[in-house]
């Protein structure tokens, strides 16, 4: 994972950091082959520019984390202890998995 997304457009010097990035996660219990999220317009003032030619990533890292969580273990319940914007981005009592790239 990374936390090095860049803006689309330079600050003199280069783009500046922003939101956004890759994950490559490999295992027995990862739903394999599959690619999640959706790629962004790189259209300056698209849907996906919240301003300033930064791009709103399509999956949170909270989601993220909620799977890994719960493949280690954490319960529902103890989920916005270890996630505490969680619920800005996933009903932890929806029962389905916010992304779904694990087998749990």
């Amino acid at each position: 994972m990374s936390d090095f997304g860049r803006t689309l457009t330079s600050n003199g010097n280069g783009s500046d950091h922003a939101w956004g990035g890759n994950v490559m996660v490999m295992g027995d219990s990862v739903n394999g082959g599959e690619v999640f999220g959706t790629y962004p317009s790189l259209e300056l003032g698209s849907n996906d520019d919240i301003g300033g030619a930064i791009l709103l990533p399509t999956i949170s890292t909270d989601e993220y984390f909620v799977e890994l969580s719960k493949w280690f273990g954490v319960s529902n319940g103890d989920l916005s202890y270890v996630l505490p914007n969680i619920g800005n981005f996933y009903n932890i009592n929806g029962g389905t998995l916010p992304i779904g790239f694990m087998n749990i």
